[in-house]
């Protein structure tokens, strides 16, 4: 058949493509190419060093962590005695203070529950847990068994509740405080005579304040510019996380990290104070938090990888900040399994090749190969984009998967 025959030498009956005479020609909403990690691959540097040579640490007001690693403020996740392990690792781990560690006196029944129930009945049950008020004792409790660690206590709370739990946790001792939700922005319009203004929170209070999440430029430099002192970058990435289903909100994390970083920088030349940024959520393997970094972060915030290990309080389960939501739950319970220790998982030594392991180790390597001596310099390193880069050769482990 001959396809140029078999066309209409008739014109197109539809709609001219712009108006006609001097009406003004239509705008149309632009879409952006945005990136993941198994989107885009770090370019080896001219020049390697000794990975044992690279220099790791995170600054958040007056405090240093050893290793630029948090973990989230999960409940199945943090509990006091985790947040004592992983300050003895060198990173911090946050503690959310509105989940069953400050409405139970002892929430491992409650945690043994939702472990033992399906997957279907698992929501239904972490609203009615939830449910239970936040007890004032409870949270001067939790940072004080932190602290009797002698660990940073850093502890987390949603926007809506820190003007009133705010000046309770600074006199409860905690050392940082994080204010959390899916987005956060430094303009909030509500109904309440006056929301809550960062800048004041900042001023009446005497811990660092971190703020998150946000994917974008504006929002960061506007947030930084409230003398916050950290920002996490992220929303709807992690793996309990459904806000991208539910709300079809959300950046791939590479973006959102570089953009944020962008607004650090621009910030930093403008006002002479750097404000790190954290990417927060959908950090799977060594290659994803390598990728982090290169992207822009000063530090990287994980929850399911920190869920597997034996110092969890999660029992093998994981379940996202929003899943409890009493009318529309952005999150599900997941199961990660009990199949490694806080130690391995960030220093190794480990025999698994995918990752899931030693990221410290591999953090350290991937710096080394690009010549990066400090966090600063592997942010510099070359990105590119590469579709290919997980799938390129590697036909053998994909047809020997799981035998």
């Amino acid at each position: 058949m001959n396809l140029s025959s078999a066309a209409s030498d008739e014109p197109e009956r539809g709609p001219a493509p712009y108006p006609q005479g001097d009406q003004p020609v239509p705008t149309f909403k632009q879409l952006r190419r945005a990136y993941g990690f198994d989107e885009v691959a770090i370019v080896p540097g001219t020049v390697t060093i000794n990975p044992e040579l690279t220099e790791l640490g995170l600054d958040i007001g007056p405090h240093h962590f050893a290793i630029p690693f948090l973990a989230s403020a999960m409940d199945a996740v943090v509990d006091p005695s985790f947040a004592i392990a992983m300050h003895k690792a060198g990173g911090l781990a946050v503690l959310n203070l509105e989940g069953v560690w400050t409405k139970y006196d002892d929430p491992g029944s409650i945690l043994q529950e939702v472990a033992s129930v399906s997957r279907d009945e698992a929501t239904a049950l972490l609203q009615h847990a939830y449910q239970q008020p936040i007890r004032e004792d409870l949270i001067h409790r939790r940072i004080q068994e932190i602290k009797a660690g002698g660990a940073v206590a850093a502890v987390s709370v949603t926007p809506m509740n820190t003007k009133r739990w705010a000046p309770l946790i600074q006199e409860a001792g905690a050392d940082i405080l994080v204010v959390q939700s899916t987005v956060t922005t430094a303009r909030h319009v509500s109904t309440s005579v006056e929301g809550l203004r960062f800048e004041k929170l900042v001023k009446e209070i005497h811990i660092p304040v971190v703020v998150g999440n946000t994917v974008g430029f504006e929002a960061t430099l506007e947030l930084m510019r409230t003398g916050v002192a950290a920002v996490l970058v992220g929303v709807g990435p992690g793996a309990a996380c459904t806000s991208r289903e539910v709300l079809g909100i959300g950046v791939p994390q590479v973006t959102a990290t570089i953009d944020c970083a962008a607004a650090r920088d621009y910030y930093f030349k403008e006002s002479g104070r750097y404000v790190p940024i954290i990417t927060d959520g959908g950090i799977r393997t060594g290659g994803d938090v390598c990728k982090c970094f290169a992207a822009g972060a000063d530090g990287v915030m994980m929850g399911s990888p920190f869920a597997a290990t034996t110092e969890a309080p999660g029992r093998g389960y994981h379940w996202g900040m929003a899943t409890p939501h009493a009318h529309l739950p952005r999150g599900t319970r997941v199961a990660v399994g009990v199949n490694t220790t806080l130690q391995k998982l960030l220093f190794g030594p480990t025999s698994r090749t995918d990752g899931t392991e030693n990221l410290v180790g591999a953090l350290r390597t991937a710096m080394g190969m690009c010549g990066a001596r400090t966090i600063k310099e592997f942010q510099k390193a070359e990105m590119v984009v590469a579709p290919a880069i997980k799938t390129e050769g590697k036909i053998y482990q994909f047809a020997q998967a799981g035998t």
